[in-house]
């Protein structure tokens, strides 16, 4: 029993140590990219990102530093980590947005119903990480208000608890279910980003194959299927075709 002690406050001191170290790290980046060194600060960010932390400030911040250093496909990629954390943050889609400018692919979106629309706007209301929060704060108001139902011994205030715990539960069904079909959707859908100036998009996996159009770097897809050292992609307007795998960088997990 002590030397597990031990052993959890030695982990405790070292994951202290790293926090600070890191806080500070963020700090010289921050101030590296105040002065213009961007790629001083790019440098200062890979290192908190190679400790194992990862927050959509972080990846903002690198963003930032690619952008002004006009490296296309690395200021889109790292926008969009940074709104897989934090989707409804203005800065971060301002920014984006301007990226996808840099990019000389513009794909035409294929239109979405209303309902398409309602649906994704409602999934994308928070991260999954944030969802799970906003679950686990229904599940406590669901408690406390089925508590103050249970015990009130006034007609009306209890009447008046009982809607509200009704309603809370309701929420907190659809809460779970909106975050089990986010996990679902990031689970069964990975997007990249394509890396290099200029790639083309074959009809089938081999190089005798059909070029059916060419894409360049900073443009986001849909990775489909792999086969060998193919990949096949999903553009915005629909098409599809294979690719080489080396050209696109997945957007799923951390990097």
């Amino acid at each position: 029993m002590r030397k597990q002690l031990i052993l959890l406050i030695a982990i405790l001191f070292i994951s202290f140590g790293f926090g600070q170290e890191n806080d500070q790290l963020f700090k010289n980046a921050n101030t590296a990219y105040n002065a213009g060194q961007f790629e001083n600060a790019v440098l200062l960010y890979k290192e908190i990102l190679a400790s194992g932390e990862h927050s959509a400030a972080l990846y903002y911040n690198m963003a930032n530093c690619y952008y002004r250093l006009n490296n296309v496909a690395e200021s889109i990629f790292f926008y969009e980590k940074a709104k897989q954390l934090n989707p409804q943050d203005e800065d971060i889609n301002i920014n984006s947005a301007f990226a996808q400018n840099m990019a000389i692919d513009a794909v035409e979106v294929l239109p979405k119903s209303q309902i398409s629309k309602f649906q994704q706007g409602l999934v994308g209301l928070f991260s999954q990480q944030g969802w799970a929060i906003f679950s686990v704060l229904l599940a406590w108001l669901l408690a406390i208000f089925w508590g103050f139902y249970s015990k009130n011994k006034i007609p009306l205030a209890k009447r008046i608890y009982f809607v509200i715990t009704i309603v809370s539960g309701l929420f907190l069904i659809s809460s779970i279910s909106i975050a089990v079909i986010k996990s679902k959707n990031t689970a069964e859908t990975t997007y990249g980003i394509l890396f290099n100036k200029k790639i083309e998009v074959w009809a089938e996996p081999n190089s005798r194959a059909e070029v059916l159009f060419l894409l360049h770097e900073g443009t986001k897809v849909q990775m489909l299927d792999a086969l060998q050292e193919w990949q096949k992609i999903r553009i915005a307007n629909g098409s599809e075709g294979w690719i080489k795998e080396g050209e696109v960088r997945s957007l799923k997990g951390f990097k």
